[in-house]
């Protein structure tokens, strides 16, 4: 396989691929028959310090379908384990390689990484490839996703294959290019537990601490890595449910140690409010519902906290204590985080112990009348109650209304702080679908071009974008799948 020169501005530095052989395999991509660029992220790119122009070349191409490989890559396939639905399974990349890790011009290091790139020696049964319309639902999300601030994996390129992948049908093959602080899982902890070796753990931990936490030091550092990943993850998950996300498949290999969003499957965003919204063709029992999403996260790092035991205090017993000190803390820390995300949506300055009352009253009512989650926060307005929202609603506004009046700030203020913090575009599950249908079946791009430029200023309700601000058609059965 060719390896171009840096003429398209990669500037790699693979500090990962220096760690020990056992937590990679080194894997080149497998090359595709017939690449195609079907979308470039050229923000992305450009704040990268990539060139758009020779990114947008056949060289250019070539290297997002994994045919070329750039001067500096090292391309690995990473080694995780992970607890898929309760159960445990030792994994790895089956259908991605890292090309290695890229310096941007701020000095922030990131990985890229290509999806979709060819059998590796995790592949198990697998093909190794992945079709268009999931990597295209990928590239969409996680910019829906950053756009909206929560940390998220980002996505520079989709390229088509010119090859199909068998699933239930053929379809047309993909590859996605994604970018993230890393790749380091709960699971790739796991993974390296399993082994038994120490010494090897402790590598790892050292090396993520200095990667994603690096302000970290002393006796105690290890549970102090725990704590921050604990906190970081917290922070996450109450971004996610401020916004009525569902991640979909919340298994510890899925689970970035960076705290950022990661491997975006059957996700979706929640219409009607729910707790046990489920979109996951395959979350038959609702382990990942929207509302389950919280503890799932404190279960994900207890898992974590089981694979660094041996780290944390050379005696059991006392290695245990600490992690379920840190764990214990999980609750109170998502709370703080959920709260304070729920107070901004509802334009309120300060605190007052009726807050949790207040907010779960709106919840409720939402969820009986089978209002519209995100809807209905940003149609929210102090001095409006719209006529068809009931006697319950009403005396709902009437104690928020209440409340509003205990604080100093005025209506333009509490409105202003609430659009800020509700969305007016996210990309719902019907446009999802009408951008996919066009793109993967009638080879029509503009749809999800439109979708995209939309979700860019998500808190931003802009004339040219209507369409996007209210519910456009009701999708109870709505499925997602994860496109393996």
């Amino acid at each position: 396989m060719a390896q171009r020169d840096n003429a398209m501005g990669w500037q790699f530095d693979n500090s990962y691929s220096r760690l020990p052989d056992a937590l990679f395999a080194r894997q080149q991509p497998v090359a595709v028959r017939a690449p195609k660029l079907v979308v470039l992220n050229d923000q992305l790119a450009q704040d990268m310090g990539l060139h758009v122009s020779a990114l947008l070349s056949d060289e250019g191409i070539a290297v997002l379908a994994g045919n070329d490989v750039p001067v500096g890559a090292e391309p690995i396939a990473q080694a995780y384990a992970g607890h898929q639905f309760g159960g445990f399974t030792m994994l790895g990349d089956g259908r991605a390689v890292l090309l290695g890790e890229h310096s941007m011009p701020d000095g922030m290091r990131v990985d890229v990484q290509l999806k979709g790139s060819g059998r590796t020696p995790f592949s198990r049964s697998g093909d190794g490839r992945a079709a268009l319309g999931p990597m295209l639902r990928e590239y969409i999300m996680s910019e829906a996703m950053h756009a909206l601030g929560v940390p998220s994996t980002r996505s520079l390129a989709v390229v088509s294959t010119g090859e199909a992948v068998l699933r239930e049908t053929p379809l047309a093959g993909a590859i996605l290019t994604r970018v993230a602080a890393s790749h380091i899982r709960v699971g790739t902890f796991e993974y390296v537990a399993m082994q038994g070796d120490d010494a090897l753990l402790k590598a790892l931990a050292d090396y993520t601490i200095a990667r994603h936490y690096p302000t970290l030091d002393g006796e105690a550092v290890y549970a102090l890595f725990l704590d921050a990943v604990m906190e970081r993850q917290a922070a996450l998950i109450a971004k996610w449910q401020m916004v009525g996300f569902i991640h979909g498949v919340m298994n510890t290999d899925n689970m970035a140690l960076s705290g950022e969003t990661i491997d975006y499957g059957p996700c979706a965003f929640m219409d009607r409010y729910d707790p046990a919204t489920v979109f996951s063709s395959i979350d038959r029992h609702g382990r990942y519902a929207f509302g389950n999403q919280p503890p799932i996260a404190q279960w994900n790092i207890m898992r974590f906290a089981e694979a660094i035991l041996p780290l944390l205090h050379p005696e059991q017993a006392q290695a245990i204590a600490i992690a379920q000190a840190v764990i214990n803390r999980f609750p109170a820390v998502y709370d703080g985080y959920w709260l304070t995300g729920m107070r901004a949506k509802l334009g309120l300055f300060h605190a007052e112990a009726e807050d949790m009352p207040l907010i779960a009253s709106l919840l409720a009512w939402m969820q009986s009348s089978g209002a519209d989650y995100n809807y209905s926060f940003r149609a929210l307005h102090p001095d409006v109650v719209p006529a068809d929202y009931g006697v319950d609603f009403a005396q709902w506004h009437a104690r928020w209304r209440a409340r509003l009046s205990r604080q100093a700030e005025e209506t333009k203020q509490v409105v202003d702080m609430m659009h800020a913090h509700n969305p007016a575009v996210i990309p719902r599950n019907y446009f999802m679908e009408e951008a996919l249908e066009a793109a993967v079946v009638q080879g029509d791009m503009s749809v999800m071009h439109r979708l995209l430029d939309a979700i860019q200023h998500p808190y931003q309700a802009q004339d040219a974008f209507n369409r996007y601000h209210t519910p456009a058609k009701d999708m109870p059965d709505y499925q997602t799948f994860c496109g393996t």
